[in-house]
Order: C-alpha cells, then sequence, then structure tokens
C-alpha cells in the first residue's frame, strides 16, 4: 500500500471549525473542499476562509466572489 491507494478508499476530507485568524480540526483528514469552487485544498495550504459561514475557499478570488455575493 502506498500513499496514493488511500484515495482509492475513498475522499479524505477533514472537517474543520473556522476562527478568525486560525482553525481547528474536529475530524482529521488531508484536504476540504473550497465552497466556491470545490476544487481540493490540502489543509496545509489552506490560507482563505469565512469564520461567519464557516466556509474554505481555495484562493482570495474564491473568497471575494463569495464575499460579493452575501454582502451586496
Amino acid at each position: 500500500m502506498n500513499a496514493h491507494d488511500r484515495d482509492l478508499a475513498g475522499p479524505d476530507i477533514a472537517k474543520l471549525h473556522y476562527g478568525d485568524g486560525d482553525f481547528a480540526v474536529l475530524k482529521p483528514g488531508r484536504y476540504v473542499l473550497c465552497a466556491v469552487s470545490g476544487v481540493r485544498v490540502p489543509l496545509e495550504q489552506l490560507r482563505y476562509w469565512s469564520a461567519v459561514l464557516q466556509e474554505a475557499y481555495a484562493s482570495p478570488t474564491e473568497a471575494l466572489k463569495r464575499w460579493q455575493e452575501t454582502n451586496s
């Protein structure tokens, strides 16, 4: 078994609680899904999220899009 075999067993999606400056891992996993694009975001690359909406974003582009949708 190697690292790629884990993908065959199903998604390894983490469940997080997003705070104002950090997040807490509620269920361990390797990635979360961007709430706007559906792209997998590895936890070590996660930089954008909304504490209010409890959503993760792949990049500032998706974060801005969601902000515009919810604040217009």
